[in-house]
């Protein structure tokens, strides 16, 4: 039996130091997304929907319009689909709109109203894969989950230089598993946020910022002169 692909954290600087970088570049550095000015659970649920496969730029003026229509789990769940639907038009993927009603309907019915911790429970909510599930559980519960999407997988890749198609199914995991060994504990939901700023806005799949990256003197992709290539997988 093969043994389970495993990538190693960075040493030096090792995951503690790259912690304390992260989170101060994160700290000065990050997008006032109206997303991140409130911890209710309600208000990241929509956040997180439209977020799937949509950039957050495009996500401000729905989620505001969204949730002065439906400003509480309550409202929404009430609602016709034909309503919640004209109020996410534009937004495209048109499920998200769908999943999202009945995702509120069910937390009602089966959560008495209550956003579940558990991520396994999060994840029989309609819409809600292991990314949304990670993201949810980390960011309103404080879950020591680790999120991994496009941006994640970038930037773990170029820094460790990673040489190996990210489109493996061995690979994927071993980054998930390298993922929950560099998050930090004491602020889960801040340091998957944290991840994500970085490959949006400095990590990117072309032209990478790498002079305001805070682990540019770690990142074996930087050293190599080559985290521009445009083969890492994008968001």
């Amino acid at each position: 039996m093969r043994e389970p692909l495993s990538l190693p954290v960075p040493d030096p600087p090792g995951a503690a130091a790259l912690r304390r970088a992260l989170l101060k570049w994160y700290g000065s550095a990050h997008r006032p997304l109206p997303w991140r000015q409130s911890r209710d659970p309600y208000a990241v649920l929509v956040s997180e929907f439209m977020l799937q496969q949509t950039r957050a730029a495009a996500v401000i003026p729905y989620y505001r319009s969204f949730l002065e229509r439906f400003p509480t789990l309550e409202s929404l769940a009430a609602a016709s689909e034909e309503e919640v639907r004209a109020v996410w038009s534009g937004l495209g993927y048109y499920n998200r709109a769908r999943n999202l009603r009945e995702t509120a309907r069910r937390i009602l019915r089966d959560h008495g109203g209550r956003l579940p911790s558990d991520p396994a429970d999060l994840r029989r909510l309609p819409g809600v894969g292991d990314y949304t599930a990670a993201a949810l559980a980390s960011i309103v519960h404080d879950a020591p989950r680790a999120v991994v999407d496009g941006n994640v997988v970038r930037v773990l890749s170029r820094l460790l230089g990673l040489d190996a198609s990210v489109s493996r199914l061995p690979v994927r995991r071993a980054l998930q598993d390298l993922a929950d060994r560099l998050l930090d504990p004491r602020r889960p939901g801040r340091w998957n946020q944290a991840m994500m700023e970085l490959g949006a806005t400095v990590c990117t799949p072309r032209a990478p910022a790498c002079r305001d990256c805070p682990w540019r003197d770690a990142c074996r992709g930087f050293a190599a002169g080559s985290p521009g290539k445009p083969k890492w997988p994008g968001k």
